[in-house]
C-alpha cells in the first residue's frame, strides 16, 4: 500500500541527506515498521495457543531483515539451498526452517538434513523414497484440486504445479510413517495477495477438517497446520487493507473448536513474505530525462533489474515526487527504464505532480519481490539496499553491484571435455 504516514515522516525529511550521501537508486526499508506489522500478527493469532510465523526468505533475503525476524521470535521459509545457507548463518536449525520446495534435487534434501536439519515439507509423494533420511517430524504441501479455488493471482489448483493431491495425501502420510516418520504437520498455499480475510480462514478450517479426516484414517495427531502466505497488501490508495484482526479472531475460533472436539490443539504456523515487509520498503529513484513524443516518457536511473513487478504482472506501485506531493497533477506520463524492452515501465499513463530532471521519485510497497526479483539482462546492476533503523539512523546493508560481480562467472579455470 502507499507508504504508511509514519514511514513516510520519518524517511521523507531525511531522503535529500541519504540521496546525498548513498546516490541512487536504491532501496530503503523501515525497521520501526516492520517490527509493529510482526508484533500486529503475533497479537491476532494470540488465541491459537502456539503460533508461529516462517518469514517466507525469497520476498527479502537479507540478512540484516532476516535477523529482525529472528529477533521477533520467527523461522524461516526456505525453498532453496542458498536460501536454507542464508537462515543458518543466521542460527536457524531444525524447527526455526520450514523448507517447502518442488522438483527437489538429491543435493537439496542433502542440504536439508545439514546442521541439525529442518522441518521437511514434501511437495509430492513421489519424493518420499528420494529423501535420503526420512525425518522423525514430516509435513507435505495440499492441493485439494477442484475441492477449493485459488485466488485471482495464484489460480486454479488443477493447474499448479505444488502440492499432493486429494486422493493421494493419506497415502503419503501412510508411506513416510513406513519410512520411520513419526510426527506430523500438513502445509498448503493457494493464495497470493489475498486481501479478503475470509478467504484464508476457509483455508485453515479446510486443513482442520483434513486432519480430522487423515487422523482418524492413520490413528495419528498433528504439531501443526501451516496456512502458507499470500496474505496481501493494498498497493492501491483506495484499496483496503486485509483485516488481520478479524482473521486472526475466526482462526482461533476454529482452533478452539478444534480442542474441544480433540483434546489437543495443533500449532498453527503461516509463511508471511509480502505481508511483513511488503509496505515498509521503497525504491528511490532520480528522473533523469524526458522525452516527448507520442505520449511522455519520464527516464529514471533504475529499471526493471531493480523491481519486475509492473512489467512481469502489470502491478501497480504508488510513486509520489519527494517535495510535492501536494502538488496538482500533471497530463499522464509514463516513468520508465533505459533497459532495451518495452515493457521496462514502472507506470504507464500515471497522473503524477510536473516532473523535471533531478527530482526524486519514491516507488512504493517495494520491500517484497523487489530487489530479490531482480536480474541482469543488458548487464544491468541490481541496486543498493538500505535499512532505516529503529535509531532513525540509515544502514547500509547490500552494496550496489558492479561490473566486477557481473564477470566474476566469467573467472574460471579451462576445463574441456574430449569428446
Amino acid at each position: 500500500m502507499p507508504l504508511s504516514p509514519s514511514f513516510k515522516n520519518r524517511l521523507y525529511p531525511s531522503l535529500p541527506a541519504i540521496v546525498a550521501h548513498y546516490g541512487t537508486p536504491f532501496h530503503i526499508y523501515d525497521e520501526t515498521g516492520i517490527r509493529e506489522t510482526g508484533a500486529a500478527v503475533r497479537q491476532a493469532f494470540s488465541g491459537v495457543e502456539s503460533f508461529r510465523e516462517y518469514y517466507a526468505v525469497k520476498a527479502l533475503p537479507n540478512p540484516k531483515i532476516l535477523a529482525i525476524m529472528q529477533d521477533m521470535g520467527f523461522g524461516f521459509d526456505c525453498s532453496s539451498t542458498t536460501e536454507l545457507m542464508l537462515s543458518r548463518q543466521l542460527g536457524g536449525r531444525g524447527d526455526d526452517i520450514m523448507f517447502t520446495s518442488n522438483n527437489t534435487s538429491l543435493e537439496e534434501f542433502l542440504e536439508a538434513e545439514k546442521d541439525g536439519g529442518c522441518i521437511l515439507n514434501l511437495d509430492d509423494i513421489t519424493l518420499i523414497p528420494k529423501v535420503p533420511n526420512m525425518q522423525e517430524l514430516i509435513c507435505f504441501r495440499y492441493n485439494p484440486g477442484s475441492r477449493r479455488t485459488g485466488n485471482d493471482i495464484i489460480g486454479n489448483p488443477t493447474e499448479a504445479k505444488y502440492g499432493v493431491s486429494h486422493d493421494q495425501i493419506i497415502d503419503a502420510y501412510r508411506q513416510a510413517m513406513a519410512r520411520g516418520a513419526k510426527r506430523f504437520g500438513l502445509h498448503t498455499m493457494l493464495a497470493s495477495n489475498e486481501l479478503h480475510y475470509s478467504y484464508m480462514v476457509q483455508t485453515a478450517e479446510m486443513l482442520l477438517a483434513l486432519v480430522e479426516e487423515i487422523s482418524s484414517e492413520l490413528n495419528i495427531s498433528f504439531e501443526f497446520i501451516n496456512i502458507g502466505g499470500g496474505l496481501g497488501i493494498p498497493y492501491r490508495p483506495d484499496q483496503e487493507p486485509l483485516d488481520i484482526e478479524a482473521m486472526g479472531r475466526e482462526i482461533s475460533g476454529l482452533f478452539q473448536a478444534f480442542k474441544i472436539r480433540h483434546g489437543y490443539m495443533p500449532a498453527l504456523c503461516m509463511e508471511s513474505g509480502r505481508y511483513m515487509t511488503g509496505p515498509h520498503g521503497a525504491l528511490v529513484v532520480q528522473a533523469i530525462n524526458r522525452k516527448d513524443i507520442y505520449r511522455t516518457y519520464i527516464g529514471v536511473d533504475a529499471c526493471m533489474t531493480a523491481l519486475m513487478r509492473p512489467a512481469l504482472y502489470g502491478a501497480y506501485h504508488h510513486i509520489e515526487v519527494l517535495g510535492k506531493e501536494t502538488f496538482q497533477t500533471a497530463p499522464p506520463v509514463d516513468v520508465v527504464g533505459s533497459l532495451c524492452e518495452n515493457n521496462d515501465k514502472f507506470a504507464i499513463q500515471r497522473e503524477l505532480p510536473p516532473i523535471n530532471e533531478g527530482d526524486i521519485l519514491v516507488i512504493h510497497d517495494s520491500g517484497a519481490h523487489g530487489h530479490a526479483m531482480g536480474f541482469n539482462y543488458n548487464g544491468k546492476m541490481r541496486p543498493k539496499e538500505l535499512l532505516l533503523s529503529s535509531d532513525s539512523t540509515v544502514q547500509l546493508i547490500r552494496r550496489e553491484e558492479t561490473p566486477e560481480d557481473y564477470f566474476a562467472t566469467l573467472n574460471f579455470s579451462p576445463d574441456n571435455l574430449a569428446l
